[in-house]
């Protein structure tokens, strides 16, 4: 099943997201669905707020980048409950996008090294520690289970210039290649 992206102004894409266990409803079917909707919508992360469900979980396929970064190609994971215990390295600022703002792209400061603590879709905890691009978008996806967007990172001069994009987004005006749900 294909979810609909939620899009900017939605309130669940601002709640702190719940953590969950092994016994939470269908889990399985959640993340196949999340999968699928990735996928159908061209995107390399997705966590569960972008698709209305205020839970801790995060799917990642960076295989699609793997033309251009061959380190990427076997890059695909569940993250449940994560937690990034630790952030170093200098700070980068790279150009992301997002499935819940489509349209807009603009240059995020991140640390280049973190440490994440999470629990995979078997609840096997694991402790890893990424570098560069793969920990860029476990920082972008991690903050939508924390209630931010990368826009949060940015500076207020450039959130000014992008406020008619966002205000087109929480209306519902945008257009895009998959299934969005706008505010109403």
């Amino acid at each position: 099943m294909i979810y609909p992206i939620y899009t900017y102004g939605q309130p669940v894409l601002r709640k702190v997201a719940e953590p969950i266990d092994a016994n939470y409803p269908d889990l399985k079917k959640v993340i196949d669905n999340m999968f699928d909707t990735l996928y159908h919508s061209d995107g390399i992360g997705l966590a569960a707020p972008q698709v209305g469900l205020s839970i801790r979980l995060i799917v990642i396929d960076l295989a699609p980048l793997s033309e251009t970064k061959t380190e990427l190609r076997d890059f695909k994971k569940v993250l449940i409950n994560a937690e990034i215990l630790e952030r170093s390295g200098e700070e980068v600022k790279e150009e992301e996008g997002c499935l819940s703002l489509p349209g807009i792209q603009e240059y995020v400061p991140r640390s280049n090294k973190i440490t994440i603590r999470y629990c995979d879709e078997n609840f096997t905890e694991h402790i890893e520690s990424y570098e560069d691009y793969t920990a860029r978008v476990i920082q972008h996806e991690y903050d939508h289970i924390d209630g931010h967007m990368f826009i949060d990172h940015i500076s207020p001069i450039r959130r000014q210039l992008i406020k008619g994009k966002l205000l087109a987004i929480s209306k519902g005006t945008v257009k895009c290649s998959y299934k969005i749900k706008p505010v109403k």
